[in-house]
């Protein structure tokens, strides 16, 4: 599946996906795939979908002991914030990010969900934190090159691909150069 459509480069929005360029070397977001959930003149909002913590849920929410999920860094704003996309139809307050796939919504609602067996824990991805960006400087990050802007976000891609290949992936289906740049190594000098 093709992840990313280069017609787009410059117009990110919510439910698409951004890929870090390989060299970009800052270590929040070196090899990360970001989903946006919010795009607008206001700023930019999006969580890392490949960087998994050492935590688990019930490490970051005691009460919680019947759902071991693991926890991703949404990024380095606000990390003391819990945040959730999942892929669960109907849940209330929920907000549609893309094609089934949502951010946040009635929290109580998907662990009764979940602890009576209705959902499986691989549809819902937990985050500490998230990806900000104030108006304007996305774009113009997306200018000196650090990012590429992709297709919408696919639940195969957030919900069923193992993180460590989730960057690698998403380069290898737009085939040409960006084949090339999913074998970049992360230290070039050790090449």
């Amino acid at each position: 599946m093709d992840y990313f459509n280069y017609q787009n480069r410059y117009q990110p929005e919510k439910g698409r996906l951004l890929a870090s360029e390989p060299y970009l070397s800052d270590p929040n977001f070196e090899r990360t795939i970001i989903l946006l959930t919010e795009h607008n003149e206001e700023g930019t909002v999006g969580f890392v979908l490949n960087k998994p913590s050492e935590s688990r849920i019930g490490d970051v929410m005691p009460d919680i002991t019947h759902i071991d999920c693991p926890v991703f860094v949404g990024g380095p704003v606000q990390q003391d914030t819990l945040h959730y996309i999942h892929r669960i139809e109907g849940i209330s307050e929920a907000i549609p990010i893309t094609e089934g796939i949502y951010w946040g919504g009635n929290f109580e609602q998907i662990l009764l969900l979940i602890e009576t067996g209705q959902i499986d824990e691989d549809n819902i991805k937990f985050f500490l934190g998230y990806s900000g960006w104030s108006t304007g400087q996305l774009e113009e990050e997306l200018k000196v090159n650090s990012w590429i802007v992709g297709n919408r976000a696919a639940q195969e891609l957030i919900f069923e691909t193992e993180p460590d290949q989730m960057w690698k992936k998403s380069l290898k289906s737009l085939g040409g150069r960006f084949s090339m740049y999913s074998n970049y190594p992360v230290d070039p000098s050790m090449n």
